[in-house]
């Protein structure tokens, strides 16, 4: 789990009586994140898509369009599974489903947004539903954290599908496709006191930056209360009346009136939207998805106060979810191509789903846990949230499997343990040069580690070892050479450590050095 900048090609020749080589990799070294491990713990799973998650006082809660809930390593129909209407809540620590579960009925059936209060007291929920836990609910509904029951003092009106929610202390914003609240007009976005009283807040969003989807909508809210400054992001081309595209896909918002404060300009192309936005009261971040070429694809973070852009990368891959913590920005997308980006990788066929970044400078850093595409829309991973106090960051989707294994639309990384050895690379030697034997592999990788250790054994005793880097798509041929006695013949084997995990030694390969 260190970081490092680059990938370059290594060839390493290290000398008999040398106790190893160490490889710098540049100033951005200095910067010190370190990820989260890529393996992942032991989660339960659903039998369909989770499009949201957030956490509240030791719980992650679960929305989504899914009828069951299942343990993990088992399949779906197991009969050990439980019955969950588009909503679960698991203990944010072990993992463990708990006994919280409303159904959400109605409508489409689906979930589509979650965000508890700054006091974890209410959830707030939204999505396409008309009942909430057996309650008559339009598009919305809240709960009551401690006991499980509907708030009866949530209950406002809402035309048509919610799919973004953010909560201040006194406030809760709304965001989505729908044109009424209450009855009143509210064109995508709305603010109402957290006992359901509308607020004056208003702003009219129209126009689509998607040609195939031509509705304007509203998918993520970021809420500064301390700056009177809610960001909403969307597919849209007008807001307040601007003239087209003089506000696309993002804008910022006076949290009390809806009047415009940062329009962005440049930021979300034609064919882009913002999927997902989040802040961490100094900067906000958000996810991109584009459709065509020329699109904006990934991942860009701003600063709160004035709206100034701080970075912004180049993947290809649409992003659905991003989440800041200990200075990194995770995310789940599907890139397939970070070329431009620091620490990225160029076009290839595998997808990488999950991502880690550099708040400072947008590095890509050595953390690639990886899902598939999975079902429905076959996105991948749709939603993210940090449980803080326990430090583990948990991951929802459409995916059916994580790392290669089967598992299910959630699923959960932590500090640790680290269990994964990198694999052995295959070994050989020979010798060209009197008393001189070079062995050559090609480099191995890790899916949370940039840089392995490589020990070399000679005639079944510790010689020496070679420290390198390497990534999934840049596993550079690695060089040793040992002085021998000239004529003698030596057996070889190599191991790879990541620093926690070490894998099998390989060969032995025996090479004669040359007379």
């Amino acid at each position: 789990m260190r970081r490092r900048r680059s990938v370059r090609t290594l060839l390493a020749a290290v000398m008999l009586g040398l106790a190893s080589t160490a490889l710098g990799a540049g100033p951005a070294q200095a910067a010190g994140e370190t990820t989260l491990t890529a393996d992942p713990l032991s989660t339960w799973q659903t039998d369909g898509i989770v499009w949201a998650l957030t956490y509240a006082k030791g719980v992650v809660y679960v929305g989504g369009t899914f009828g069951n809930i299942r343990p993990p390593g088992t399949s779906p129909g197991s009969s050990r599974e439980l019955p969950r209407r588009n909503f679960a809540a698991f203990d944010a620590d072990t993992g463990q489903p708990l006994p919280c579960a409303p159904a959400f009925t109605g409508g489409s059936g689906t979930v589509r947004a979650l965000k508890a209060s700054p006091d974890g007291e209410v959830l707030y929920i939204g999505g396409s539903f008309g009942s909430a836990g057996g309650v008559g609910r339009a598009n919305t509904a809240a709960l009551d954290t401690d006991d499980c029951t509907i708030d009866d003092d949530w209950r406002p009106t809402v035309s048509s599908t919610v799919r973004a929610i953010d909560v201040t202390d006194t406030t809760v914003y709304l965001g989505g496709q729908f044109s009424t609240v209450q009855g009143q007009p509210r064109e995508r976005v709305a603010a109402l006191r957290r006992d359901s009283t509308l607020l004056p807040f208003r702003a009219v969003i129209e126009g689509s930056s998607i040609s195939n989807d031509p509705t304007p909508g509203i998918n993520a809210i970021t809420v500064a209360p301390h700056l009177n400054k809610v960001i909403i992001g969307g597919r849209f081309t007008s807001v307040n009346g601007s003239l087209f595209n003089s506000v696309h896909g993002l804008v910022g918002l006076d949290a009390t009136t809806g009047e415009i404060v940062h329009r962005f300009t440049g930021w979300i192309p034609r064919r882009s939207a913002v999927k997902g936005l989040v802040n961490d009261g100094t900067n906000f971040y958000l996810a991109a998805e584009g459709t065509g070429g020329g699109v904006f694809d990934g991942r860009a973070a701003g600063r709160l106060s004035d709206g100034e852009l701080l970075w912004k990368d180049t993947c290809l891959g649409a992003t659905q979810a991003v989440v800041p913590w200990q200075g990194v920005l995770y995310s789940g997308s599907h890139a397939h191509n970070c070329s431009s980006t620091p620490g990225g990788f160029p076009e290839h066929n595998n997808r990488q789903h999950l991502l880690a970044q550099s708040i400072a400078d947008e590095t890509i850093l050595p953390w690639f846990p990886d899902t598939n595409d999975g079902i429905g829309e076959q996105i991948g991973p749709r939603a993210m949230v940090m449980a803080e106090a326990e430090g583990i960051l948990w991951t929802g989707g459409e995916f059916t499997t994580v790392n290669d294994r089967p598992q299910q639309g959630l699923t959960r990384f932590a500090a640790g343990p680290d269990t994964e050895a990198p694999q052995v690379p295959i070994l050989s030697g020979t010798s060209t040069s009197p008393g001189e034997v070079t062995l050559s592999w090609r480099a191995s990788w890790d899916r949370d580690d940039g840089t392995l250790t490589y020990r070399i054994h000679r005639d079944g005793t510790y010689l020496t070892s070679v420290e390198a880097e390497s990534r999934h798509w840049d596993r550079p041929v690695i060089t040793f050479t040992d002085t021998v006695e000239p004529g003698t013949t030596h057996r070889y084997s190599l191991e790879v450590t990541d620093g926690t995990n070490l894998s099998g030694r390989n060969g032995p390969v025996y090479v004669t050095a040359g007379n």
